[in-house]
């Protein structure tokens, strides 16, 4: 018997992704025309053995999280559930704080996967590999290269053994090209060292003269407090993927990770790909449309295009390299490249909305997405272009390298700003 474990976070966190998290907690967001944990979810149920999926986060179980809830269970006939945490307990505290839930039934391990990672998800791999030679702890891990390492978890490992010799979150010079790919797959005695860490911040909050009581003691990182900490102890080991695997912490991000899933559903799910057919419009690369969308048969498509629910693509209509949300609408010969467009957004005719392209270097087999930062000396630095939720973008006007907040209605044309 298996289970999932998804860790999804909270509203405080995802500030990079706004303001699309504005208006859907940044889990459901759409990624290549799913639910961003949709993807993690598909991969947990494909596992032999898998009886349950709980997600722990701090978000307010609203509508939307209650009915893709519900839709998942139904899909993948699997009990899936949502353990709120009453404070944002880090990565590791909400494992402890639910530990009784997740151990429930007995299982022989558990699957623990960060929401905002896209892979490929070798979960099988790992089972074999924890079934060969069973531990409390076994990372999934990747390359990247020397300068990027420095924003991920470094791993050293036996590379006889695989065992993890050293655990560094984000050090400030080069420790190892091996990174964290925050996808681990845990035995039930992974839980007592996060028993340990807790009640060792008790005692520590006692000493300091506090109450020693939730959420600081029940606060527990799982990279420093735990990996770091049992690190070289014969308890923590890795399993090495070259499969497809990037983090999707900002917009930019979530293009790139939509472009990976988009590219994999050749394998994984072919018919979630929109075809050439006599009538309908020229689709170039992997394009996924809703089936309510309305798309005019002049429109030029992809590659790498997502296109939602109740959209409405009008004639002679350019997109690449961009999602388009819930119920937008792009009228007659609209041009929109690197861009995401918001939920019940408006583009009007012959405008062009165009962002840049931030993906890793091509000819570097290990470079990963950059860290985005929106700023640099005081400065707007060049991006994909984010329509908030229900902007309206009038004719014949140029939006470039920016973002433009929720119900805002333009007159003129942006360049590299912040319409707020």
């Amino acid at each position: 018997m298996l289970k999932a474990v998804i860790l999804i976070g909270g509203p405080q966190k995802g500030t990079r992704f706004r303001p699309l998290s504005f208006e859907v907690p940044k889990p459901l967001f759409p990624v290549a025309g799913v639910p961003m944990i949709q993807h993690h979810i598909e991969a947990c149920a494909q596992v032999h053995g898998m009886q349950e999926i709980l997600l722990i986060g701090f978000y307010q179980p609203d509508e939307p999280l209650t009915r893709f809830l519900e839709a998942a269970q139904q899909e993948f006939n699997l009990p899936i559930r949502y353990l709120q945490e009453f404070a944002p307990l880090g990565t590791g505290g909400g494992l402890y704080h639910f530990r009784d839930q997740i151990l429930a039934g007995g299982p022989e391990a558990f699957f623990v996967l960060n929401a905002d990672v896209c892979s490929d998800f070798p979960l099988g791999a790992m089972l074999d590999a924890h079934r060969r030679e069973p531990h409390p702890f076994l990372l999934l891990g990747t390359t990247a290269n020397r300068t990027q390492s420095l924003n991920y978890g470094c791993i050293v490992e036996n590379p006889e053994t695989h065992e993890v010799l050293h655990y560094v979150e984000k050090p400030s010079t080069f420790v190892s090209d091996i990174i964290n790919c925050g996808i681990y797959l845990f035995s039930p005695e992974a839980l007592k060292p996060l028993r340990d860490v807790f009640q060792r911040n008790q005692q520590d909050q006692q000493l300091d003269g506090s109450s020693g009581s939730w959420p600081g003691a029940g606060t527990i990182r799982l990279e420093q407090d735990v990996f770091t900490a049992l690190s070289g102890q014969g308890q923590i080991y890795v399993h090495l993927t070259d499969g497809i695997w990037s983090q999707i912490k900002s917009a930019g991000s979530a293009l790139y990770a939509s472009r990976l899933y988009l590219n994999r559903y050749q394998l994984t799910h072919p018919e979630r790909l929109a075809q050439l057919t006599p009538g309908g419009p020229c689709i170039r690369g992997n394009v996924f449309i809703h089936p309510t969308a309305k798309v005019a048969s002049s429109a030029v498509l992809g590659p790498n295009v997502s296109i939602g629910e109740g959209v409405t693509i009008g004639e002679g209509v350019r997109l690449r390299e961009s999602i388009v949300l819930h119920g937008a609408t792009l009228q007659e010969h609209t041009c929109v490249l690197h861009s995401i467009v918001g939920w019940g957004s408006t583009v009007g005719r012959w405008a062009r909305v165009e962002g840049t392209a931030n993906d890793p270097n091509p000819n570097d087999p290990r470079a990963r997405m950059d860290s985005e930062s929106l700023f640099r000396d005081g400065k707007l630095l060049p991006a994909i272009t984010i329509l908030g939720c229900r902007v309206r973008i009038p004719a014949e006007v140029l939006i470039l390298n920016s973002i433009v907040l929720p119900h805002k209605e333009l007159s003129r044309s942006f360049t590299n700003q912040i319409i707020l």
